[in-house]
């Protein structure tokens, strides 16, 4: 019969507690994130959606504070403030400028550069679907939106979730006679928006 030793007992514990520890931390795929797998949508912009062509998972920076120290260096501390990048969705625009009017007219509504009738008309504006989780926001100012990430198999892997979205600038259009081939415009809206999640997805396509 063999015995085994308090150092054998540490020595396999401890082996345990590595491989444990590897499992735990090692990656679930081998796959690489694929920029072309993904769909996004904004409940308030459907077909500024449906022609997106390009988005962003924003960045986020968190300010930092700085602790001084009588006669050396300044210690930098985390801060309580994040800020996030803005949210840019490039989209190809239509021939008859639906999807481009869509983000221009709820640009409008929130500057109502003319009169006031513009964001009363926003606010009222039937859209058919809930814009937003968040109960507390102005009636049709705000959208969520959901950025859907595909795995390498095109099912869906995550969600990117948006809360409160709403657009601040859209892209010129520029007409040119002198091009030779026939180009299709795109457009570019930035959005604000007061936070995003990122979860896990239903892994159906």
């Amino acid at each position: 019969m063999t015995y085994s030793t308090s150092k054998d007992v540490r020595t396999r514990q401890a082996t345990r507690s590595t491989v444990a520890s590897l499992t735990k931390n090692d990656l679930q795929s081998r796959n690489f994130l694929q920029p072309q797998g993904f769909r996004f949508q904004v409940a308030r912009a459907p077909k500024v959606t449906f022609f997106g062509n390009s988005v962003n998972i924003p960045g986020m920076t968190l300010r930092t504070t700085t602790q001084t120290t009588p006669g050396l260096k300044d210690i930098d501390l985390p801060g309580e403030i994040i800020d996030f990048e803005d949210l840019t969705l490039r989209f190809l625009v239509d021939e008859n400028l639906q999807n481009y009017q869509e983000i221009q007219n709820w640009i409008r509504g929130l500057g109502f550069p003319e009169s006031l009738q513009e964001i009363y008309d926003l606010q009222n504006e039937d859209v058919g679907t809930t814009l937003r989780t968040n109960n507390q926001s102005p009636m049709n100012l705000y959208s969520d939106g959901t950025l859907t990430i595909l795995d390498a198999m095109q099912h869906e892997n995550f969600k990117v979730k948006f809360q409160d979205l709403f657009p601040y600038s859209l892209s010129t259009i520029q007409f040119d006679a002198t091009l030779a081939d026939t180009e299709y415009f795109t457009a570019e809206v930035s959005f604000k928006y007061l936070n995003y999640n990122i979860v896990k997805g239903s892994g159906f396509v």
